[in-house]
């Protein structure tokens, strides 16, 4: 008995020496883990910031919608002429907020109200350049040419460039509504087409070469002086093309007349 007794004792030592042994090698291990959870834990909190990085574009959808134009600026509005932005401000319309140009046309005495966004849409654009303008000039020194179609016609072609906002096309307006001394007077609706696009014409060469308006009119006379003048044979076919127009008319209601019989 004292011999079994003995030898159950030796195993109960041997078993707690066997733990004691798996301990100290698992307690280093573990000791070494600890420090590579404690490290990563600062790894998480530096990639929070940068999920708030994508936010600072909003400004530039202003810039965008401007076009780049800015407050006292002259800008040309096809529909007007040349005009000042005198503010850029909001709206709030139907609940929504409205960033609107505010620009006014001195020598009419008006004040329009244009949405930022909207500005391509109405052709609005800035001066013409130097080089453009020197163009519009030179177009001026050209001959006139006046299609022979019926004045109606002619007139709406006019109209239309001379509400394009285009320096050119107004020009060239000018210069086929042009009429020397020596040449037939204009009718009263040429007259005014002629004066809506010289006023159109004298005003953005005036803003552009920081001229009076005065001046600048006279500039372009002197450039529509130096175009060839039309020979009698195209004076008479002007004439004819002024009589002409009612006569056309007639003859177009001729036609149905005989069309419906």
């Amino acid at each position: 008995m004292p011999d079994k007794t003995a030898k159950t004792a030796a195993k109960a030592t041997a078993s707690k020496a066997t733990v004691s042994k798996v301990a100290a090698k698992t307690a280093p291990k573990a000791a070494a883990a600890a420090p590579k959870a404690a490290v990563a834990a600062p790894k998480a909190a530096v990639v929070a910031p940068k999920a708030a990085a994508p936010r600072v574009e909003e400004p530039k959808k202003v810039v965008t919608q401007r076009q780049g134009f800015k407050a006292n600026e002259f800008v040309v509005y096809p529909a007007h002429g040349v005009g000042q932005i005198l503010a850029i401000e909001e709206q709030e319309i139907a609940g929504a907020k409205l960033e609107l140009f505010v620009i006014n046309f001195m020598k009419d005495k008006m004040t329009l109200r244009v949405p930022t966004a909207k500005v391509a849409n109405v052709g609005m654009r800035k001066l013409s350049d130097p080089a453009l303008v020197k163009k519009a000039l030179e177009t001026l020194k050209g001959r006139a040419r006046v299609k022979r179609t019926m004045w109606s016609r002619r007139a709406q072609e006019y109209e239309a460039k001379i509400n394009s906002g285009d320096i050119v096309a107004i020009a060239e307006v000018v210069r086929d509504l042009y009429r020397s001394d020596s040449q037939p007077e204009q009718s009263y609706s040429e007259r005014q087409l002629y004066e809506a696009a010289l006023d159109r014409l004298s005003r953005e060469i005036a803003v552009v070469q920081h001229s009076t308006e005065t001046e600048a009119v006279k500039e372009i006379e002197s450039q529509l002086a130096k175009s060839p003048r039309r020979g009698a044979k195209t004076e008479a076919g002007s004439e004819a093309d002024g009589e002409g127009d009612e006569a056309d008319a007639d003859g177009d209601d001729a036609a149905v007349a005989d069309e419906a019989a």
